[in-house]
């Protein structure tokens, strides 16, 4: 009995413990060690990649500026009518007294100008000849604040600079994202902006169809090379392949430029255009500074990025396959059609997702051969980061594309098939 009641037992390990926890310690240590082995790699992804993006989503909708700046100003509005069209009260305009002297002292009332002129222009006037003389401001003695601070600057008698004021006092605000769909924040909520204010929604279908039209021409003109690179004997094919690499050895500036010199009116493709007399002189092409330039441009520059993943697949196909369909009664067009290419679509698929990601967002070809017609969303997004340091809209316009890149991948996942996305 004693024999049957130890077989019944918990199998033992050799240290006495039982086997289905030493187990289990040894998988949890098996794990750590794995986790630790890839640490680095996590902490740079964190870094590199996860907080941009998190800090970019927080700076679309993060408004404490305002309220930070002039929190009595703010909670004085807070009753007031914005719709009646009459100015706040006394008391509205002695808490924005008191706001602007400790704003001017802290040096901030520039900072809170600036952010409501993206609004409203001519706020950040307002704030800044306000503010120079809101350090003498008598808080004690001095009033009524009404008609010192219009006598100041006479904007303060314009409802629409309180409204400003009330609308984006929030924290938390979604104007950049209205802004970024040519939207904006009225008296009765969100509404379109004048159709002459509307920029971003068209830069936007700019920018999405002149990226299909870029990884199309990538397309057709880097299927018959990466056909050959599989097909040439080794010797042949080393040399085509240090072409192709050949513009990853070349600065990007250097190979936008040379495009710039070959594509103007006075440039290399005219003059051999105007020798040959397919074009009078007088009527040189305009292609460049212009969406023709820049798909010129870009087309040579992610020419590689289609090329490679569609060559490491044609290269995995045994040309045997071909044969085999011919010697069955297919012709040469057959053949190609019913059995090479539906095995090269993984690649093709690889080097669309590469090429269409990276035209997205480029902006520094298109801002040099591409004038004001042949720009990208991209370069808005540079110009308010570096230029006009709107970083709330510019993290709004990035949020935005970030989102249109990650639906267009969703639907290519269920039409195509992320799985059947190779790289060789």
């Amino acid at each position: 009995m004693s024999d049957m009641t130890e077989m019944s037992g918990p199998v033992l390990a050799a240290d006495g413990t039982p086997l289905k926890r030493s187990l289990n310690k040894a998988l949890r240590r098996q794990k750590m060690r794995a986790l630790l082995l890839i640490s680095p790699l996590l902490l740079f992804i964190m870094v590199s990649f996860i907080l941009p993006i998190a800090d970019m989503l927080y700076r679309s909708v993060e408004n404490k500026i305002v309220i930070e700046t002039l929190p009595r100003s703010v909670k004085a509005l807070a009753d007031w009518d914005s719709a009646s069209g009459e100015l706040p009260q006394e008391a509205v305009y002695a808490a924005m007294a008191a706001d602007l002297k400790d704003a001017a002292e802290a040096k901030t009332h520039t900072k809170v100008g600036t952010r409501l002129n993206y609004e409203n222009p001519g706020m950040s006037s307002v704030f800044r000849k306000t503010g120079r003389k809101a350090k003498k401001f008598d808080l004690e003695t001095g009033g009524p604040w009404k008609e010192a601070l219009i006598e100041i600057n006479e904007d303060w008698a314009d409802p629409d600079v309180w409204r400003t004021i009330q609308t984006y006092s929030p924290p938390v605000t979604a104007g950049y994202f209205l802004n970024a769909v040519d939207m904006r924040v009225g008296s009765d909520g969100a509404e379109m902006r004048p159709e002459s204010e509307q920029i971003y929604m068209n830069l936007l279908k700019r920018t999405l169809w002149m990226s299909l039209l870029i990884t199309f021409s990538c397309i057709v003109l880097a299927y018959p090379v990466a056909w050959l690179l599989a097909n040439l004997p080794t010797r042949q094919a080393n040399l085509l392949m240090i072409l192709v690499l050949l513009p990853f050895w070349t600065s990007l500036l250097v190979r936008t430029s040379a495009w710039k010199i070959l594509l103007q009116q006075q440039g290399v493709i005219n003059d051999i255009l105007v020798w040959i007399g397919l074009v009078s002189d007088d009527a040189r092409l305009v292609i460049i500074n212009n969406q023709f330039g820049t798909i010129v441009a870009m087309t040579h520059i992610l020419l590689p990025f289609m090329i490679l993943p569609m060559y490491s697949v044609m290269q995995t196909i045994p040309p045997t396959y071909l044969r085999a369909a011919k010697s069955l009664g297919a012709t040469d067009w057959t053949a190609f059609w019913r059995v090479y290419f539906p095995q090269t679509i993984p690649g093709i698929g690889a080097g669309s997702i590469l090429v269409f990601i990276l035209a997205i967002g480029y902006y520094i070809t298109p801002a040099l051969v591409g004038g004001t017609k042949g720009t990208f969303i991209s370069n808005q997004i540079a110009f308010h980061i570096s230029t006009s340091l709107n970083w709330g809209l510019a993290s709004a316009l990035g949020a935005i594309l970030l989102a249109v890149v990650l639906v267009l991948y969703w639907a290519y996942d269920k039409i195509v098939g992320i799985d059947n996305v190779k790289l060789g």
